[in-house]
């Protein structure tokens, strides 16, 4: 049977180890069994148990310290990820072989391991060697996305994962629940964007021609292609909870292979006058 995962990614301070440790809540609710792999080798504290944590096989802080390598931070969570991608042994004998695992990896923050860098391009390779079926999960801080500009540096941040990592991508917009109720009426146009239209409210702004004619051509190609659309996700929430990881689920397939019971098949089949009857009520009401 295939395994699932989640790549949990975004930006420093995004949200991603609380949407883990929400996600994990929310499955117990639900019954179900998620699970979290820690990758951050830079993290200090989360809320949530892990199944493996990178921080036992090399750490940031161990990498800075060393005087043969005087990395900074930046540097040193390079050296991790790449020594990590190194030893994907050791999280294979972490993760077992247990079918129908479903289990979410809590990635790094810096940007430049979705860019040009090749270990999380790597990581997904060997999880689908391992028969996991992966989607990538990236998450914006939507106290950020309030600005069109600011915006728009959000979605190309979500496309550069997307295109680098060639997988199904969910993008979510997190701390909804921290926004004012009239800051999510005004989040909501960002949710499913009209490019064209937010960038001609915003012309006026840019007092460059050949930028406005770059940020146009960006706009055009996000809109005309329809590459990026955001999720809201509210740890508050349940429903909207379920809506997310329904659309997770879809993209990885998960529950397709979950045995279900065929109809039990009578000797007359019923009539369709009344389904006609009610269906000719509702038209004339």
């Amino acid at each position: 049977m295939p395994r699932f995962a989640q790549l949990v990614m975004g930006p420093a301070g995004s949200g991603k180890s609380t949407y883990c440790s929400t996600l994990v809540q929310h499955a117990e609710t639900i019954g179900r069994s998620v699970q979290v792999v820690n990758l951050d080798p830079a993290a200090e504290h989360f809320h949530y148990p892990v199944m493996a944590d990178i921080r036992e096989l090399i750490q940031v802080d161990d990498v800075m310290e060393d005087d043969s390598l005087r990395f900074g931070p930046n540097g040193g969570l390079v050296f991790c990820m790449e020594y990590f991608a190194n030893n994907f042994d050791w999280l294979e004998e972490c993760l077992g072989h247990v079918d129908d695992d479903y289990i979410l990896f809590d990635c790094p923050g810096q940007i430049e391991l979705y860019t040009h860098l090749p270990v999380m391009k790597q990581l997904v390779e060997k999880l689908q060697q391992w028969e996991f079926r992966v989607c990538g999960v990236f998450l914006v801080d939507s106290q950020f996305m309030v600005e069109t500009f600011k915006f728009i540096s959000g979605v190309l941040a979500a496309l550069s994962a997307m295109t680098s990592l060639e997988i199904p991508q969910v993008n979510i917009m997190t701390k909804m629940d921290l926004l004012s109720h009239k800051a999510k009426k005004e989040i909501e146009k960002y949710l499913d964007p009209d490019m064209y239209s937010m960038m001609e409210d915003n012309a006026l702004g840019l007092r460059s021609k050949k930028f406005k004619k770059l940020t146009k051509a960006i706009c055009g190609l996000i809109d005309d292609y329809s590459m990026v659309r955001f999720l809201p996700f509210d740890r508050t929430d349940e429903e909207g909870m379920n809506i997310v990881l329904q659309h997770i689920d879809f993209s990885i397939q998960y529950g397709e292979d979950l045995e279900f019971k065929e109809p039990r098949e009578t000797e007359e089949e019923p009539s369709n006058a009344n389904y006609d009857d009610f269906f000719q009520d509702k038209v004339d009401d």
